[in-house]
């Protein structure tokens, strides 16, 4: 049985690469036979080349991707430098998990809403030095061109899933004992993190910066919201070549699929060449004596919370706001207006979003436990780069292959095909949220338990589900964020059909009312949070009823503290 559900994960979340990748880089070649598109040719790509702006729409994506990876990743390492020794770790560690989920719709909103022309920020300016916004100006930070504001809303919205993935990676360094041969040396605790601790945290740290440099280079929603709008970046180029009403000019739009799928190569390739520059070619400062210097970890921190903190309670007041001229601090006059008009037209999509989270999360749950313990049972089996390219490989590179396979086998069943592309993005995520947890299970419970007489399926239900019982609501909750954060496979497999939290908070965010918009960016920041507590509140109240071999602990402690990397 076993066998049949891992060929079954298998045919579902890892197979549809193939047709998707094959699928985009065959109608790049203009052979698309339902649009009558029989001949291979070039033309797509001679279509593509000759857009005018492409390449300052390539280098604003190129640019973008690496400085707020750059950015995040010093961020990271500076806040780890600063606290992770301290006693104030753990209050750290326990900001994290509500950070992580604010999805990146409602945090690029947020941005925008703080730091437009007549934003917040603004207003504050105006309000302390007398400064006048030149409201019909280019901004600063949304839409400015050479994409400031996308640069940096990415590097603050990445940075709390680098420090999540630096804590296995750090543990596993046992700073304690380095941090005293260090001393012994007479090489401050400044001086160990940058000649010892960076070096091997770099190393390890790699597939996180390719996650983080690949959505930067390919992420659509955001930069719809934030970046530069002539010309775009690169992806959202793609992605208005596919909604061209032309179906001649798919090729066009494929072979921008296609080149995207090279720059994000190209991306990842660059993090592993300039890793082993850093670390081993280049490597002069690792024992050129006592050189270091302490980076502003706590100003870094203390910035990101202030910015992820302040988003939700701005988000909120305008959602009241009946009218809040610029430059005012505050609303002169609150209602309830539009949370009376919209109520009715949202409430068919906030079902639809609980929905199918509800539905995604809870199959790529079983689907992570059957691969976790399919891997554990059997020698051969998918290895974990494999299970995570859904990750690593650009969405708009795989979605219009997908669309076509999905279109031959069955046009009308689009919410069939929107539950499975959600399925098929987020299991990655959560299979890797198990990862750590499964793998410090002390497989000595199982085997006492079969030994006095227990089937494997009561052992595994009674014992090892309740012993990770924290991890595992944890990564269920992580798949229903993650289908409630997903935008593009929404509007290709929906065809427009099905709307979201998410799709409507991106399409109301260009020009909309800005309360109607804080309306669903509040509800899209809201749900996640209410998954996560919904699993922190089952978590505390099973455990409580649980064995007694099992301690009481948080749900946050049980995730975040796995001692094994990705």
């Amino acid at each position: 049985m076993l066998n049949i559900s891992y060929l079954l994960l298998i045919i579902v979340c890892c197979l549809p690469l193939v047709p998707g990748l094959a699928g985009v880089v065959v109608s790049s070649l203009g052979f698309i036979p339902p649009l009558d598109m029989t001949e291979f040719s070039l033309h797509g790509y001679q279509q593509m080349l000759q857009w005018s702006g492409l390449e300052q729409s390539i280098a604003t994506s190129l640019l973008s991707a690496l400085l707020s990876t750059f950015i995040a990743m010093v961020f990271c390492f500076a806040i780890l430098q600063r606290l992770w020794l301290s006693r104030y770790w753990s209050r750290v560690e326990s900001m994290l998990a509500p950070l992580l989920a604010l999805p990146h719709v409602a945090f690029a909103i947020g941005f925008a809403f703080l730091f437009a022309p007549t934003g917040y920020i603004a207003r504050l300016a105006f309000e302390a030095l007398g400064w006048q916004s030149d409201t019909s100006a280019q901004a600063l930070l949304v839409n400015d061109p050479l994409a400031l504001g996308l640069t940096l809303a990415l590097a603050f919205k990445e940075l709390p899933f680098l420090l999540l993935m630096s804590i296995p990676v750090i543990q596993q360094l046992k700073l304690d004992q380095t941090f005293k041969v260090a001393t012994m040396l007479g090489y401050s605790p400044t001086q160990m993190w940058l000649k010892i601790v960076m070096p091997q945290w770099l190393s390890k740290m790699r597939f996180a910066l390719f996650a983080v440099i690949t959505y930067g280079i390919s992420v659509v929603d955001v930069a719809l919201i934030l970046g530069p709008t002539n010309p775009p970046t690169f992806a959202v180029l793609v992605w208005q070549w596919f909604n061209d009403p032309d179906l001649n000019l798919l090729p066009r739009a494929s072979a921008g699929a296609v080149l995207l799928f090279g720059l994000a190569s190209l991306m990842m390739l660059f993090v592993v060449l300039a890793e082993k520059v850093v670390v081993k070619w280049c490597n002069q400062w690792q024992y050129s004596g006592r050189f270091g210097f302490a980076l502003p970890g706590i100003t870094i921190l203390s910035s990101a919370l202030l910015l992820g903190s302040a988003i939700i309670p701005l988000l909120t007041v305008w959602t009241f706001a009946q009218r809040w001229r610029f430059p005012d601090l505050f609303p002169s006059q609150f209602s309830l207006r539009f949370w009376q008009f919209e109520w009715q037209n949202m409430l068919p999509t906030l079902s639809n979003s609980i929905m199918l989270a509800v539905i995604v999360a809870t199959i790529t749950l079983m689907l992570g436990l059957i691969a976790h313990e399919f891997k554990l049972k059997q020698r051969w089996h998918l290895p974990d780069y494999a299970i995570a390219l859904p990750m690593l490989i650009p969405q708009l590179s795989m979605l219009f292959g997908i669309q076509v396979m999905a279109l031959y086998i069955s046009a009308s069943h689009f919410s069939l095909w929107v539950t499975w592309a959600h399925i098929f993005f987020a299991f990655p995520f959560v299979y890797l949220a198990l990862d750590g947890p499964w793998k410090s299970y002390d497989n000595h419970y199982t085997q006492a338990a079969l030994s006095l007489g227990k089937s494997p399926l009561h052992v595994f239900v009674r014992i090892k589900v309740r012993l990770l019982l924290p991890a595992i609501l944890y990564a269920w909750a992580v798949g229903a964020s993650v289908s409630l954060a997903q935008y593009l496979p929404t509007l290709m497999l929906g065809g427009g059909r099905l709307a979201t939290i998410t799709t409507e908070a991106v399409a109301l965010s260009s020009g909309f009312d800005r309360r109607v918009t804080a309306i669903y960016a509040l509800w899209q920041a809201f749900l996640p949070l209410v998954f996560f507590s919904a699993a922190l509140l089952i978590s505390r109240l099973t455990t409580r009823r649980s064995l007694p071999v099992v301690k009481e602990s948080s749900l946050h402690d049980a995730f975040i503290k796995k001692p094994h990397g990705l």
